[in-house]
C-alpha cells in the first residue's frame, strides 16, 4: 500500500474524473496552458501538507477563462526532485471553486523536503517543493521562517520575493494584504492593476490573477509551504466585521466579504477546514513545528467590535470613521473586542496547553502600545491613537498579556504585518510595567510606502520600542533554535527594482526563558 494519501474530498474528485475523461480535460483546457498562477502548498503536518494550483489559462477573464466544467487534475508527489518514484492522485477543479484545486495529501514522512506538479489537459505545471513538519513530541535543532507583508503590486516589484528564496526557508509566514483592492490615481505607478477595483467574486479572482501572475511570487510559493492570515486589503480597506469605513451599507459589505472570502480561499493553500461559507470563514488555527515552535494564527479583521471613539452615532448617520483619535473610555472598555469571544477562548486555551518551546502569534496589526503624533500637529508630543487595530481595544490586548503571563505560555512573540515598517519592541506586564512578558516583530512590507511620517520619532519616546523603521522595504527572516530566536529584519535596496539586493538592517536575539530583546 502506498505510503501517500488524499483526502475524502480528493478521493471523490478521482472517481468523478475517471467518468469524465482525460479528452473531456484537454476540450475544456486546450490548446491554452492552464498553470499560469504556478503552484503552492501550505499547512504543513507531520504526515502531509496541502497542494494548491488553480486552473486558469486566461486568468484576468471571468472563470479564468475556463468553461464551467469540471476537470481532472492529477497531482504527484515525490521524495526526490526528479520524480524517480512517484505516488499520486487525482482531484476534481470545480467551476463553483474558480477551477481551483486544494489537495490534503497524507501519509508522509515527518520532518523532510518533498517534490510535487500537477498535471490536466495534458500539461505538467512548475514543480514546487514544500516540507512535512516534525512529529509530535520531537525537540527540532532548527526551524527557518520568512514572514512579511503588505505587497502592493502597483507600487514596487517582488525582489523581496526572491531574497525568501534564497534565504531558504522551511516556511513562509504571511500576515495579511497579499493583494489591495483599490486602484492608484498617482502618476508615478509602476504597474497598474489592469481591472477595476473588485466587488464582486469575478473581480477578486481577477485581482488574485494579477498577483499570483507576478514570477517572483510564484517562485516563492514554489520554494517552501505557507501559512497565512489576512487584513483588510484582502476585502476593503480598514473595514471591520460588517462595517466600511465609510459606515455604509452592512448587507452590501457582507456581499463584497463573502466574494472576497471565496476568493481568497481559492488562492490560498489552505485546508478545506477553513473554505468558507458565504460572508464567514474561520482562518484561525495552529500550526505545529514538533515542539519547538507553535504558530497561533488569528484573524483580528471578522469579529472585531465597531471602531471606538467615534463622532456620536457615526453608524447610524454613515459618517466616515475617524482612525486617528484622542484617547477614550470606550478604548479601554473589557467588553469590546478585537477578536471576538468565541476566536479568544479558542486562542487562550491554546496558549494555556500548547506543548511548543517557542510560540508565535501570526496576525496583522500593530499589537504594541503606540501614542502617534497628531500629523496636524507634528511638533507636539504624541497624543493620539491608531483605533485600526490593537489600540482601538486596549481591553483585547491588556487580557491576551495577562493570559501569556498566568498560563506560563512559554517565550511568546508576536509576529505583525500592517503598518508598513520594522519594529522590534518588547511588551510589559500591563499590572507590572517592569516585567516583560512578550515580543513583537513587525516584519517590514514588501512593497507598500511609508504611512506614518513620525513612526522613528514618536516610538524613540518610548523605551520598549527597541527599533522601528518605515523608510526601507522588506521582511522578516527568524532562526528558531532550542535556546534561542535570531531575528533578521531584510531591506531591499529599491523597491522600484526587481533586481534589487538585500541587507540586514538589523538584527536580534531572544533567549529561552528570558524575555526582553537584545541587539545583535
Amino acid at each position: 500500500m502506498s505510503r501517500f494519501s488524499c483526502s475524502r474530498r480528493g478521493a471523490i474528485g478521482a472517481g468523478v474524473a475517471a467518468v469524465l475523461g482525460a479528452s473531456a480535460a484537454r476540450a475544456v483546457i486546450a490548446p491554452r496552458y492552464p498553470f499560469t498562477l504556478g503552484v503552492a502548498s501550505g499547512e504543513p503536518a507531520p504526515d502531509g501538507v496541502v497542494l494548491w494550483t488553480r486552473l486558469a489559462p486566461d486568468p484576468l477573464m471571468p472563470a479564468g477563462g475556463m468553461a464551467p466544467a469540471s476537470v481532472p487534475v492529477q497531482w504527484e508527489v515525490s521524495e526526490d526532485e526528479h520524480f524517480a518514484s512517484v505516488r499520486s492522485g487525482t482531484a476534481l477543479a470545480e467551476p463553483a471553486w474558480g477551477h481551483s484545486v486544494h489537495v490534503v495529501v497524507a501519509g508522509l514522512r515527518p520532518n523532510r523536503p518533498y517534490w510535487y506538479r500537477f498535471i490536466a489537459g495534458g500539461e505538467t505545471s512548475p514543480i514546487g517543493r514544500t516540507r512535512t513538519s516534525p512529529a509530535p513530541g520531537v525537540m527540532v535543532d532548527r526551524l527557518r521562517i520568512a514572514f512579511a507583508s503588505c505587497q502592493d503590486y502597483e507600487v514596487g516589484y517582488y525582489a523581496g520575493h526572491a531574497h525568501i528564496v534564497a534565504d531558504a526557508p522551511d516556511l513562509v509566514v504571511f500576515l495579511g494584504d497579499y493583494i489591495y483592492e483599490g486602484n492608484s490615481t498617482a502618476a508615478n505607478v509602476l504597474r497598474r492593476h489592469p481591472t477595476p477595483e473588485p466587488v464582486d467574486l469575478d473581480g477578486y479572482r481577477a485581482r488574485y490573477a494579477t498577483y499570483k501572475s507576478d514570477l517572483l511570487l510564484q517562485a516563492a510559493h514554489q520554494a517552501a509551504p505557507w501559512i497565512s492570515t489576512w487584513d483588510d486589503h484582502e476585502v476593503v480597506d480598514n473595514y471591520a466585521n460588517d462595517l466600511d469605513k465609510r459606515n455604509g451599507d452592512r448587507a452590501a459589505l457582507l456581499r463584497r466579504r463573502a466574494a472576497a472570502y471565496q476568493a481568497f480561499y481559492e488562492h490560498t493553500p489552505l485546508r478545506p477546514a477553513q473554505r468558507p461559507v458565504g460572508p464567514a470563514m474561520q482562518l484561525y488555527r495552529t500550526v505545529d513545528w514538533g515542539t519547538l515552535a507553535q504558530f497561533q494564527v488569528i484573524d483580528d479583521r471578522q469579529y472585531r467590535a465597531p471602531p471606538p471613539c467615534q463622532p456620536e452615532d457615526s453608524i447610524a448617520r454613515h459618517l466616515d470613521a475617524v482612525w486617528l483619535t484622542p484617547d477614550c473610555a470606550e478604548r479601554h472598555d473589557p467588553a469590546r473586542s478585537l477578536l471576538g469571544d468565541i476566536q479568544e477562548t479558542w486562542l487562550y486555551g491554546k496558549l494555556a496547553k500548547t506543548p511548543a518551546r517557542w510560540n508565535l502569534l501570526a496576525q496583522q496589526t500593530l499589537m504594541m502600545p503606540y501614542t502617534r503624533i497628531d500629523p496636524a500637529t507634528p511638533c507636539a508630543a504624541p497624543s493620539v491613537y491608531n483605533s485600526d487595530g490593537w489600540e482601538g481595544y486596549a481591553g483585547s490586548r491588556e487580557r491576551l498579556l495577562r493570559q501569556w503571563r498566568d498560563a506560563r505560555t512559554p517565550n511568546p512573540v508576536v509576529l505583525s504585518g500592517d503598518i508598513h515598517a520594522f519594529v522590534a519592541a518588547d511588551h510589559v506586564d500591563p499590572d507590572d510595567p517592569s516585567r516583560v512578558i512578550a515580543a513583537e516583530f513587525v516584519g517590514g512590507s514588501m512593497t507598500s510606502g511609508n504611512h506614518d511620517a513620525t513612526l522613528r520619532e514618536a516610538t524613540a519616546r518610548d523605551p520598549n520600542f527597541r527599533f522601528a523603521e518605515n523608510r526601507v522595504r522588506g521582511y522578516a527572516r527568524a532562526d528558531i533554535l532550542p535556546d534561542r530566536c535570531e531575528m533578521a529584519f531584510r531591506g531591499v535596496s529599491n523597491v522600484r527594482d526587481p533586481h534589487a539586493t538585500v541587507t540586514d538592517i538589523a538584527r536580534f536575539t531572544l533567549e529561552n526563558g528570558r524575555p526582553g530583546i537584545r541587539p545583535g
